[in-house]
């Protein structure tokens, strides 16, 4: 299977254009965290067909029907707001269990991002059982690197590029992938399960606070180097977002959580900085 994507292979330079891109046919190949895997064995898709949302009954609606006032908690477990929304959408193969009940990863949360809600709030919890699935990125026999932690900062400006050319999205944007604040008043950023912008989603798989440690790892690459660097966009002259400005930079690696959980997945370079001591 071909998929046709634009990469970044110069600087990356303020207004680079086409001049500092190369579109090349890439070929999906089975990996380690998937069936349908680009440039890593490790950067694939949630799933290989159906998308990264799990489905309700209504094919035009991904948002499941909630029991408003439960707790939402980033992935050290710890609450960081009460949910008031009525719905929301779940992403595909992600449940924990904390304070000893299932949880299930919402992609928005009245804490203006994502967190785990009990699935015991999720009308019609029965249907989402049998849907969610489960999967994780995996990370055995990877060799370390540096040590990094999350960012208590981020670039405004580059918060409003996109991750995908010629977006019309409201999201899509390198703020997806920054340490945010959000409604809690705190900073916290995603840790994501393939990387943006080339056509797999980029879906969230957790989310953590400022300050939380990220170990590096040594990931395989098609070009060598253990990361992933994407294209971003600005508007060009007619307001469409086809004017490269720059690049955005992938790491894959893990965090410990809290509650003792590894989460591996990939994070932006640009949501962390160079740390010690991670477990």
């Amino acid at each position: 299977m071909l998929l046709t994507s634009t990469l970044a292979c110069g600087g990356g330079a303020e207004g680079g254009g086409d001049e500092s891109l190369s579109s090349r046919e890439q070929a999906a190949f089975s990996g380690v965290n998937g069936e349908y895997c680009l440039v890593s064995p490790y950067n694939c898709k949630l799933q290989v067909s159906g998308g990264n949302r799990v489905p309700t009954n209504d094919p035009a609606d991904d948002d499941w029907g909630l029991v408003t006032g439960v707790p939402i908690r980033n992935g050290h477990g710890t609450v960081v707001g009460t949910n008031t929304r009525a719905s929301a959408a779940f992403n595909h193969g992600q449940t924990r269990t904390f304070a000893g009940e299932l949880h299930a990863f919402a992609v928005s949360t009245s804490n203006s991002s994502a967190g785990w809600l009990p699935i015991s709030a999720i009308l019609g919890r029965t249907s989402f059982e049998q849907k969610v699935g489960h999967v994780s990125a995996l990370g055995a026999g990877l060799s370390k690197l540096g040590c990094y932690a999350i960012r208590d900062a981020h670039d405004p400006v580059l918060e409003l590029k996109k991750v995908v050319y010629d977006s019309t999205a409201t999201h899509e944007r390198a703020g997806d992938y920054l340490p945010l604040v959000r409604a809690n008043g705190a900073r916290s950023a995603n840790l994501i399960f393939n990387v943006p912008g080339m056509a797999l989603g980029g879906p969230a798989v957790d989310h953590f606070p400022a300050g939380t440690k990220f170990q590096r790892l040594d990931v395989p690459t098609e070009h060598g180097v253990p990361s992933i660097d994407i294209p971003l966009w600005v508007q060009d002259g007619a307001g469409r977002y086809r004017l490269q400005s720059g690049e955005m930079k992938f790491l894959y690696g893990y965090v410990i959580a809290a509650t003792g959980t590894r989460r591996n997945g990939w994070m932006a370079y640009d949501a962390l900085q160079v740390s010690a001591g991670c477990p």
